[in-house]
């Protein structure tokens, strides 16, 4: 870029000491500017960094007055000599120079801004992502960003290497029950008809596997119209894989050199292979998840067999009616917990369905708890043998039907260790999670529904199982978890028509409803499919925990709020209508301006 005769040199943050003496143009933002009279000091702020600009009325008079009117975030070019600071300033790369101007262009000027440029600003976040642009000169953000490049950058060479390649498929495509609700596109010259805004790219990479592409991936935005959290946007980015000819060991050996690569070569973290696999079975048992936190203990211990006919009828009640009394045991920490601490955590386990949480401190003098009295001698004796419990330690506890207390216990675990601060964000345990039930009951349709997707192939073992017992079939399924976020998850494939419709079935689908909405997959397994598999990972969640940030929002340039809106461009906003008049369509509610 040049600024009338002035073209750029260097990025400013880039100058160390062995560039003293040398003439450098420099252009950026004005972070602050300090008048001490005879010398005016101005942080340079490029994508690079900040550099020091001194202006000495010795050196440039001209240069120094235009310097008096300078403001915040006003544009400009800089052209002077690198010389050594005076007072070193140890806590920026630049610290040991500073350029002495000789000439000063401005090269547009600059409101005062709504948000401060610096990473410390407590702002809030409606107001940062509706000054965006503004947000996202903070080093913090250029930093998230530039990492988020470097990563995608990595992943399309390694995968270049290992023979993928790299094929765009469509984002006009049909509405199918997959799984979220899909975002439809309205179609002008097919009235009455949708598109929709692909989920991910399942069926078109299937199809190229067909098509003999062999390995395929690309990095993909995907739409879901579902409820937002911290980790979820309504469009995001997969990391997409597909290959032919392999059972699970093969996606996982190439996608846990992936990751390996990914956090040795941009965080120098050593990831140890090959990972922790647990089935989906034992991370239940043992962590209440599916997606387990594994850098701190604090593991489930199922108690039923204990306490089915103990005096305390919440335990006995569960397990009679077929539930489940489980704790953990949170060793060394008793003495942290007050009963004010203890009831903030029974609020949290009711959020989760529970309807308490007992508990029990293990002291010098006893065991401590409102429940003590229910149980004799032998039992209390047997409860803290299996729990492992001792002096220090407190074991609470959650009783109920299953999905309850696991998903209850589940989240207490890893808010407990967050309590306690026993979240390293510089530590990363990843793992694989495998053998998940093919299929989940939804009670609210009266059937089941797929666990992950409906062309996920089961178990060859279970397939007899089926059109008798589905909700006992394992699906040949595997997610990779890093630090308790799931980041990437997979499977190998359906790839006969015979057992697709025999899933097809198992879902609900007739025969001919299976073909009206997935024939032209059903169709192409007629003609030769091979036996394939695949992956995605979610990028903008690795990158997330590459960044060490706690919100996926941290790490997209111009991302959605909770309600899945946009306070920059408005969006999503009320359309003209004409334009609904073209697309054959009426709204039920007209937004009030």
């Amino acid at each position: 870029m040049t600024a009338k005769n002035l073209k750029r040199t260097h990025m400013g943050g880039t100058l160390r000491s062995e560039h003293i003496e040398e003439k450098v143009a420099l252009m950026g933002w004005v972070q602050k500017r300090r008048d001490l009279g005879g010398l005016i000091f101005v942080d340079l702020r490029d994508r690079s960094g900040i550099v020091q600009i001194v202006f000495d009325k010795d050196v440039s008079e001209e240069a120094f007055t235009m310097a008096e009117g300078l403001g915040s975030e006003f544009v400009i070019a800089v052209e002077g000599r690198v010389f050594k600071r005076q007072s070193i300033n140890p806590n920026i790369p630049t610290g040991d120079i500073e350029i002495f101007a000789e000439t000063l262009q401005i090269l547009n000027e600059s409101e005062t801004p709504p948000i401060y440029i610096k990473d410390d600003d407590v702002v809030s976040e409606n107001l940062r992502l509706k000054y965006r642009y503004l947000d996202l000169r903070k080093p913090s953000m250029q930093k998230n960003l530039i990492i988020r490049h470097e990563t995608a950058k990595l992943v399309r060479n390694f995968l270049s290497d290992e023979g993928f390649i790299e094929v765009e498929t469509p984002v006009l495509t049909k509405p199918t029950p997959e799984g979220a609700r899909d975002y439809l596109v309205p179609s002008r010259v097919n009235p009455g008809k949708f598109y929709a805004l692909p989920q991910s790219p399942q069926l078109f990479k299937q199809l190229l596997m067909v098509s003999g592409m062999d390995r395929y991936f690309q990095i993909v935005k995907c739409f879901r119209d579902e409820d937002l959290r911290a980790d979820r946007q309504p469009e995001f980015t997969q990391i997409d894989c597909e290959m032919s000819f392999v059972d699970e060991e093969d996606v996982i050996e190439i996608n846990e050199r992936l990751v390996e690569k990914i956090f040795k070569e941009i965080l120098g973290v050593e990831i140890q292979l090959p990972l922790q696999q647990l089935t989906y079975e034992e991370a239940m048992e043992r962590y209440g998840s599916d997606k387990p936190d594994v850098r701190f203990g604090f593991e489930l211990v199922n108690v039923s067999h204990l306490v089915k006919d103990c005096g305390f009828k919440v335990f006995s009640g569960a397990v009679e009616n077929g539930g489940s009394v489980r704790c953990i045991n949170v060793k060394g920490h008793g003495d942290k917990f007050s009963r004010k601490d203890i009831t903030s955590l029974e609020d949290y386990v009711k959020t989760y369905g529970a309807k308490g949480l007992a508990w029990m401190k293990v002291t010098e003098e006893g065991v401590t708890s409102p429940i003590a009295k229910f149980f004799n001698e032998e039992e209390m004796a047997k409860i803290l043998e299996t729990t492992n419990a001792e002096t220090g330690d407190i074991i609470l506890f959650v009783a109920d039907k299953n999905s309850v207390v696991f998903d209850s216990l589940g989240h207490l675990r890893g808010e407990v260790a967050k309590r306690l601060g026993l979240l390293n964000k510089d530590e990363y345990k990843a793992l694989w999670v495998t053998e998940f039930p093919l299929f989940e009951y939804d009670e609210e349709a009266n059937r089941y529904v797929a666990k992950h997707h409906p062309f996920t192939s089961p178990i060859v073992e279970d397939i007899p199982l089926l059109e008798t017992e589905p909700h006992k079939v394992r699906a040949r399924a595997y997610d990779m978890v890093i630090n308790g976020y799931e980041v990437g998850g997979g499977s190998i494939r359906i790839h006969t028509s015979d057992i697709q419709e025999k899933m097809f079935k198992a879902l609900g689908f007739s025969k001919e409803e299976a073909y009206e909405q997935f024939g032209f997959l059903l169709n192409a397994f007629k003609y030769g499919t091979p036996p394939h598999g695949g992956i995605a990972f979610g990028l903008d969640r690795l990158i997330m925990l590459l960044t060490k940030e706690d919100n996926i929002r941290e790490v997209i340039a111009f991302p959605k709020t909770q309600n899945a809106s946009d306070p920059l461009t408005n969006a999503p906003a009320v359309a003209e209508e004409k334009a609904l008049e073209e697309l054959s369509i009426k709204t039920a509610v007209v937004e009030k301006e």
